[in-house]
C-alpha cells in the first residue's frame, strides 16, 4: 500500500492532530466544483536509499492538448527515472510534462506516471502542486476514511524497515523437527480459525498471548505481526477439509462472537507500536465467482453463501471493523493465479471484491492491500517458458497445464490483478502479498531449462517448476518445496514476499478424521482419489496420512526442507 498525502490546499487550514500528523480541514462551503485539478501522489514501495512513486493527475477545468505538473520536496529527494511523463529535477523542484502520447487530458480525465527516486534521510511527501501553474489539492484516492476523527499513522509498506513475528509455537515445532533449526526463526502467520483460537485452543497461545510476544520481540524497532482472519459463516463453500464452526447463516454470530473481540483487543493501546498486518478470509470471495450457478465447478453450499450474502457481509464487516483500528493493515486474499487467472474470473473476482470491500459500512480505505497464493503452491515465477511462447504452432495457453489461463505464475498474476483491482476503484497504491511458504519446487524434480519443442505440451511439462499434477490441486501436494524466504519489497507493486501458511501445517487429512473442529474430510487430501471438474479430474497429488487441516505434518514439513528453492 502506498503512503498519500492528504490535504486540500485551497481555503483550508491545517490543524496538529495528537499523533503530531498534519490533518487536512476543509470550510464546509468547498465543494468539489471549486477544486481545479486533484493529484494522488502516492509512496508504493520504499527501502533505505529508495523509492518507487505513482501519481495520479485530475483534472476538472477545461480541456487540455497539453499539461505539466509541478512539485518541490521538502528533503533531499532525487528522481533517477521515470515513465509515462518528462520528469526533469531542478533543486528541489520537479516537472513533470506529458509524452507525445498522453498530452490530452479532458474535463473530468485523469492521467498516470511514475517514477523511481532516491533519498536519504526522511521521504517526506510533497505537500503542494500545480497543474499548468493552478494549484491542486491532493486526493488520497481511497474513498472516505470509514472513522476520520481516529489518527492513522499507517505506512507506505508495513514491512519495510521492519521485522516480522516469529510465532514461538510454530518455531518450536519447526525447531524439533531434524534439520529444523534451519528455518525456525522464519516468521509465519498466526491462523485464528475459529472463536476459541482467540483466548487460546487447548491450552495454546491466544491472541493477545501472541501480541505481548511480539512486544518483547519488538524491542526498539518496528515489527509486523500477521494474522489470519478464517471463520467466515459457511466457509470454504468448495473445500471440505477446512470447513469452518459457524453455518451460513451465523453472520451475526460471527461479528459479535469473532471479529469484534479480535478489533478490541488491536485497538488496546498497549499494541499501538505493533504494524498489525490481517490477511482476511481466505479462499473465500473467489468461490462467489468460480463455484457458483451453471459452471461445473459449482456446488450448493457456495450458491447458498453468494444467495444470502454471508461472505460479502462479513468480509465487509472484518475490514470496516479492523480497518479502524489505526495500525492494522488488513490485506484481502484474492485466490491466486491457477484459480482467478482466466479471462471468465479475473474481472469478476475483482468486482466482487470491490462489492464486498463496500459493504457493511466499510470502504476502499480499508483495504491495504490484497494476498495472493495463500495457503497455495503455485510457482513464483516460472522462467522456462512465457505465456507469449509458440510451439509447434500453437500458443502456450493451449497446452494441457496453462489451458488458456492468462499467466503462469504467481508473479505475474499478483502484479496483473493489481491494476484491475486498481482499475475497479482500489487506491491506486495497493500493495501486493504473495504466500511463498510451499511454492519454491526444488529438488532433483526442478528443470534446469525448456521442456522439448516436440509439440507445447512437451515443452511447457518438460520446462515447468510447479510438479503438480494439475494446477487446481491444493492439499498437501507431493513434491512441494519451501520458496523465497521471506522478504520486504522484492518487486514492483509487492510489498512483501511472506510465509503466511506456517511450514508443516497440513491442509487437511487424507482419510476422515472425527474431529470437534468443524473440519470435514475432502476427497481431494486423498492420495487415491481421481478427481473433479475443479482438477479436470486428475489424481490429487495429496501425501498420504495427513492429519486434519492446521495439525502438524512431519513428513510434508521434511519435504517441504528436501525441496525447498532456494536450497536451505
Amino acid at each position: 500500500m502506498s503512503r498519500t498525502r492528504t490535504a486540500i490546499l485551497a481555503a483550508m487550514a491545517l490543524v496538529a492532530g495528537a499523533t503530531g500528523a498534519a490533518v487536512a480541514a476543509a470550510p464546509a462551503d468547498v465543494g468539489i466544483a471549486a477544486i481545479p485539478c486533484t493529484v494522488d501522489y502516492q509512496v508504493q514501495s520504499q527501502w533505505s536509499t529508495g523509492f518507487t512513486a505513482a501519481v495520479t493527475v485530475t483534472n476538472n477545468s477545461a480541456a487540455k492538448s497539453s499539461w505539466a505538473v509541478k512539485w518541490s520536496y521538502a528533503g533531499n529527494q532525487q528522481v533517477t527515472s521515470g515513465w509515462n511523463a518528462k520528469l526533469t529535477q531542478s533543486g528541489t523542484a520537479v516537472t513533470a510534462a506529458n509524452e507525445t502520447y498522453n498530452g490530452t487530458l479532458a474535463t473530468g480525465g485523469s492521467v498516470s506516471f511514475g517514477f523511481n527516486g532516491s533519498y536519504s534521510g526522511t521521504n517526506a511527501l510533497p505537500t503542494s502542486f500545480t497543474l499548468d501553474g493552478v494549484t491542486c489539492n491532493v486526493d488520497d484516492g481511497g474513498g472516505t476514511d470509514p472513522d476520520p476523527g481516529t489518527p492513522s499513522n499507517r505506512v507506505d509498506n508495513p514491512y519495510a524497515g521492519a521485522r516480522v513475528y516469529v510465532n514461538p509455537e510454530w518455531s518450536a515445532k519447526a525447531a524439533a523437527e531434524t534439520g529444523g533449526s534451519r528455518i525456525s526463526s522464519q516468521p509465519t502467520g498466526v491462523w485464528l480459525d475459529r472463536i476459541a483460537a482467540i483466548n487460546g485452543v487447548n491450552g495454546g497461545m491466544g491472541l493477545r498471548a501472541h501480541l505481548d510476544a511480539a512486544l518483547q520481540q519488538k524491542g526498539t524497532g518496528e515489527l509486523v505481526v500477521q494474522l489470519v482472519i478464517y471463520n467466515l459463516p459457511g466457509r470454504d463453500c468448495a473445500a471440505l477439509a477446512s470447513n469452518g464452526e459457524l453455518g451460513p447463516t451465523e453472520i451475526d454470530r460471527y461479528k459479535t462472537a469473532y471479529i469484534d473481540p479480535i478489533a478490541a483487543i488491536l485497538a488496546d493501546t498497549k499494541y499501538a507500536g505493533l504494524r498489525i498486518v490481517t490477511t482476511v478470509e481466505i479462499d473465500s470471495l473467489p468461490n462467489l465467482v468460480t463455484n457458483t450457478g451453471s459452471r461445473p465447478t459449482a456446488t450448493p453450499q457456495c450458491d447458498v453463501m453468494k444467495a444470502n450474502g454471508n461472505y460479502v457481509k462479513g468480509v465487509g464487516y472484518a475490514l470496516g471493523k479492523l480497518g479502524d483500528v489505526p495500525n492494522v493493515y488488513n490485506y484481502v486474499d484474492a485466490g491466486h493465479h491457477g484459480w482467478i487467472g482466466w479471462d471468465d474470473n479475473f474481472g469478476a473476482s475483482a468486482d466482487v471484491f470491490k462489492q464486498a470491500a463496500t459493504a457493511e459500512g466499510a470502504t476502499v480505505g480499508d483495504v491495504h492491500g490484497f494476498i495472493t497464493n495463500t495457503a497455495n503452491y503455485s510457482a513464483l515465477k516460472e522462467n522456462n517458458f512465457t505465456i507469449n511462447d509458440t510451439v509447434a504452432g500453437k500458443s502456450v495457453r493451449e497446452s494441457k497445464w496453462v489451458d488458456w489461463n492468462r499467466y503462469t505464475d504467481e508473479l505475474s498474476f499478483a502484479q496483473a490483478f493489481r491494476n484491475q483491482l486498481v482499475t475497479v476503484g482500489f487506491p491506486s497504491g495497493i500493495g501486493m502479498l504473495i504466500d511463498t511458504s510451499r511454492n519454491g519446487w526444488g529438488g532433483a524434480a526442478r528443470p534446469a531449462g525448456p521442456g522439448a519443442t516436440t509439440t507445447v505440451d512437451t515443452y511447457v511439462d518438460g520446462g515447468r517448476y510447479d510438479r503438480r499434477i494439475h494446477v487446481g490441486n491444493w492439499c498437501n501436494q507431493s513434491g512441494a518445496g519451501l520458496g523465497e524466504r521471506p522478504v520486504a519489497a522484492p518487486a514492483a507493486g509487492i510489498d512483501a514476499y511472506v510465509w503466511m501458511k506456517p511450514p508443516g501445517e497440513s491442509d487437511g487429512s487424507s482419510t476422515a478424521i472425527p474431529n470437534d473442529e468443524g473440519k470435514g474430510f475432502d476427497r481431494m487430501c486423498d492420495p487415491t482419489y481421481t478427481g473433479n471438474p475443479r482438477n479436470n479430474n486428475n489424481l490429487s497429488g495429496a501425501l498420504a496420512n495427513s492429519p486434519l487441516s492446521g495439525h502438524w505434518f512431519s513428513a510434508q514439513f521434511q519435504e517441504l526442507m528436501r525441496n525447498a528453492y532456494p536450497a536451505l
